[in-house]
């Protein structure tokens, strides 16, 4: 299968708008299909909305011919390989695949003999060999590994890191059989820089929820200690500063108002599920780690409660700032933000919220909240300042008059002679 060939990149979001124009660029004839009309529209005028992927580099696979994008998954018939990055949502506690459903049955009657079809969104095992094998099998009349090629291959997407992108991560590759492994480890050769093969697609599947359910304990693990330091009078950001210095056996995680995004909050609790579903067996790392993590804006609030206070000040009626609403540092996605979960928590108080965030999209907003920009006067407005994520495009000099109102829950490493969680 050639470069030249037509991939198909059903989900043009965080995970599948860089591999649709990184397969642009390595020669593939890319067509990117997802339903929401806006980011259609906003991709066709050459606008991304996504870090990792500049506008120029949009522009230029489309101005090429090697990209364009629809809404019509009719568009994906002819294709050589096909790839599903679709949403894979938690629903009242159960994974939520009615997105994967609605990708594969659409694929399914574009299905010939020779082609690839990869499934990469995060789910549970057992998920390519249980609903998206028979889907495709029932809609096309034809069997995968006999007729065409089938395979997992997780993303490994992490927004705004500089230091590893699409290319340089390596990609864990499986596939239902030896030929469509072979097939799947063949296509992201020619867009990654490195391949990992597994023996099965289940190995894959668990692969991607151990390393985020390695993530979510870890995070989970400090958020309690600085919970803990504070109640001890410890200076949390001292310890992790010094443990860190150990060369081996301690890797470094950081607490925060909690854990946010489509993979944190989401993920481990799949893997949850499925041990129950499967085995009976409660997974007590993940239920605990979901507990300390869900609580900690509860945590945050409590303590901008106690700043508060400290300078004779209720809740309600107190005007807060918060910075930053995104889950992460300089990515404007909002998905189960804790910052978000804050907001709420305050007006529910009886606070009035007012939010910075350059990178969130303007017509993104929430009845709990009011945006606001980031200025001398929005800040001596404020009876206190809650710095929730550390966006390097935040000008923090403008809080250096009002120091003694700022409550710092990321840490960010600009700012001095604050209170830190």
């Amino acid at each position: 299968m050639g470069r030249d060939a037509k991939l198909v990149v059903l989900g043009q979001g965080y995970v599948g708008l860089p591999l649709a124009v990184r397969a642009a660029e390595v020669g593939y004839r890319v067509v990117g299909v997802d339903p929401d009309e806006g980011r259609v529209r906003r991709l066709r005028a050459g606008q991304s909305y996504v870090e990792d992927v500049a506008a120029a580099r949009l522009e230029e696979a489309a101005r090429a011919g090697r990209y364009a994008v629809s809404t019509d998954p009719d568009d994906a018939a002819g294709f050589d390989v096909a790839v599903i990055t679709v949403p894979t949502p938690l629903r009242d506690g159960a994974p939520d695949l009615s997105f994967v459903e609605t990708a594969t049955r659409a694929l399914a009657a574009h299905v010939r003999p020779g082609c690839l079809v990869v499934l990469e969104s995060t789910t549970y095992p057992g998920t390519t060999e249980e609903l998206v094998r028979p889907l495709l099998e029932a809609g096309s009349g034809l069997r995968a590994g006999r007729d065409f090629s089938l395979g997992y291959s997780p993303e490994r997407i992490d927004p705004g890191n500089t230091a590893w992108g699409l290319v340089d991560t390596p990609k864990v590759v499986a596939g239902v059989d030896p030929t469509s492994l072979a097939a799947v480890q063949a296509f992201f050769s020619s867009v990654v820089a490195r391949t990992v093969p597994v023996s099965s697609c289940r190995a894959a599947e668990l692969t991607k929820l151990l390393e985020n359910t390695f993530r979510h304990v870890n995070i989970a693990l400090v958020n309690e200690i600085a919970m803990l330091a504070h109640g001890l009078d410890i200076d949390v950001w001292e310890v992790l500063d010094a443990a860190a210095t150990k060369p081996f056996g301690f890797m470094r995680f950081t607490p925060g108002p909690g854990v946010g995004g489509h993979c944190l909050p989401i993920d481990p609790s799949y893997l949850s599920w499925r041990v129950k579903r499967t085995t009976g067996r409660d997974f007590r790392f993940v239920e605990l780690a979901n507990e300390i993590n869900a609580h900690m804006p509860d945590y945050v609030v409590q303590r901008a409660a106690l700043a508060l206070n400290r300078r004779r000040l209720a809740v309600n009626g107190s005007r807060v700032l918060l910075l930053g609403l995104a889950y992460k540092r300089d990515v404007g996605d909002v998905r189960e933000s804790p910052a978000v979960r804050v907001a709420e928590l305050l007006h529910g108080l009886g606070a009035e919220v007012r939010a910075v965030d350059p990178h969130v999209d303007r017509a993104w907003s929430h009845p709990d909240l009011l945006r606001a920009e980031l200025d001398a006067a929005e800040v001596a407005a404020a009876d206190l300042v809650l710095v929730l994520v550390a966006h390097r495009a935040l000008d923090v000099a403008l809080l250096e008059p009002a120091r003694a109102k700022v409550l710092d829950v990321c840490r960010d490493d600009r700012l001095e002679g604050v209170e830190r969680l």
